[in-house]
């Protein structure tokens, strides 16, 4: 069984969401490499693919929509998983990272694309030695500070946990 982890990442925290997935599909005996969006990886030639992108005012990255929009076909004959990550803490209202008003606005499209077995939104990380000058200018500002508290938030039990489900999935479509 073979499969990519195709990712969009601006400052690495979603890259290495995708990478700790790939690596833990390995220890379960799949076959798994990630993959930046933007070199264009081929996914004709796995089994599985997962999909995942840093997600910024409610979006995913441009990448990771294009990457899906051009292998619509091949990705419509494989199972495909998803994941978002992003939020670095609940908003008013929300209880968890299952809440709806977390996910992405175009995970609507997604589902009508590629038909994904799940979606997951992960917790994402924030340091600002990794920002570039326009998010490091937007945190001066008290009130984006608060919004955008600096540290890891992700969650690497829940990400791991998920990995292996979709280990398990692929084993017994293999059957």
């Amino acid at each position: 069984m073979k499969a990519i982890v195709v990712y969009a990442s601006r400052y690495g925290s979603t890259r290495e969401i995708a990478e700790f997935i790939a690596g833990k599909l390995r220890q379960h005996g799949v076959q798994a490499e990630a993959r930046s969006a933007d070199a264009a990886p081929d996914p004709g030639d796995c089994d599985a693919v997962v999909i995942g992108s840093a997600v910024y005012m409610g979006h995913w990255m441009k990448e990771a929509m294009e990457f899906v929009r051009k292998n619509r076909a091949v990705l419509a004959d494989r199972p495909v998983w998803l994941f978002s990550s992003g939020p670095l803490e609940l908003g008013p209202g929300i209880t968890s990272v299952d809440d709806p008003e977390l996910e992405p606005e175009e995970l609507g499209e997604l589902r009508e694309i590629v038909r994904p077995k799940d979606h997951k939104v992960f917790f994402g990380a924030l340091d600002p030695g990794r920002l570039g000058f326009a998010h490091r200018a937007l945190r001066k500002l008290p009130a984006a500070r608060a919004i955008l508290p600096e540290g890891d938030f992700r969650d690497w039990n829940a990400i791991e946990e998920w990995a292996g489900s979709i280990a398990r999935a692929l084993a017994v479509s293999a059957r």
